[in-house]
């Protein structure tokens, strides 16, 4: 090995002891890597939010918050990660607590929009099946239940959000031509990463946890990907759907910065 190459070597040993991020730790470069995606979709989200029409910025502002508490937590996620080497599992429920829950109201505002008769249920079972998705989910990967008991408890909480929003009440909704081209479309985009993009982290659950195929350093690598996308396309999408809806009612304005 050259000089080089050891005095490299030293100095990123040198700052993983210090705290700071190993260029070789793949995981803890993505937990940095997502926390400022994280705080820069929330600046553009927030400035978006000035531009669109009047029913639309309720959405916006809750996408901004769903990525603002996902970078605050993504911070002492990957701080936690570099200094004990360990998966931050309570700080990643704590944010999917918080965020999660934000995500499915954005269902029921958007619709709610259109569709002023909405029944608030649709919003409260969304609700119900987040909670029992997340409490077994963190139950079993805490240890404080059987894992596989943790793992279809959640597949359960899963699978009553997406009756909910195929064939519930939501789903029915979201079928109806008075909703409008754009919302019909931010609905459907929403839909699909929270059944293929959520699939992620079952996934994940399902080979590290039951089956202990993969290492902490990969499920934290997936569980990190898997936000970053279902988080910031799920904003996106919503995004999209606004300024779609509001260019064509002529209504599209330039941000105030």
């Amino acid at each position: 090995m050259s000089a080089i190459a050891m005095d490299l070597a030293t100095l990123n040993e040198k700052a993983h002891a210090a705290g700071f991020l190993d260029p070789n730790d793949g995981v803890a470069i993505s937990f940095w890597i997502i926390s400022i995606a994280m705080v820069a979709s929330t600046a553009f989200f927030m400035l978006e939010a000035q531009t669109v029409s009047n029913h639309w910025k309720t959405s916006m502002h809750v996408g901004s918050l769903v990525t603002l508490i996902a970078a605050v937590h993504y911070f002492y996620m990957r701080e936690f990660w570099v200094k004990i080497g360990s998966s931050p599992i309570v700080y990643r429920y704590i944010d999917w607590s918080l965020t999660v829950p934000l995500q499915m109201v954005e269902f029921y505002l958007i619709l709610s929009a259109v569709k002023p008769d909405l029944s608030a249920g649709m919003f409260w079972r969304l609700l119900v099946g987040t909670v029992v998705m997340l409490a077994f989910g963190y139950a079993g990967e805490s240890g404080n239940c059987n894992a596989y008991v943790g793992f279809v408890g959640g597949m359960c909480g899963w699978a009553f959000i997406l009756f909910e929003i195929f064939f519930g009440e939501a789903g029915g909704a979201a079928k109806g031509e008075s909703i409008g081209e754009a919302t019909a479309n931010a609905f459907s985009s929403m839909r699909f990463i929270v059944t293929i993009g959520w699939s992620i982290y079952p996934l994940g659950y399902f080979f590290g946890y039951m089956c202990g195929a993969v290492s902490p350093h990969n499920v934290n690598l997936i569980y990190n990907l898997a936000d970053f996308v279902n988080k910031i396309a799920f904003c996106l999408y919503i995004w999209v759907a606004a300024k779609a809806d509001t260019r064509a009612k002529g209504g599209l304005k330039e941000p105030l910065v």
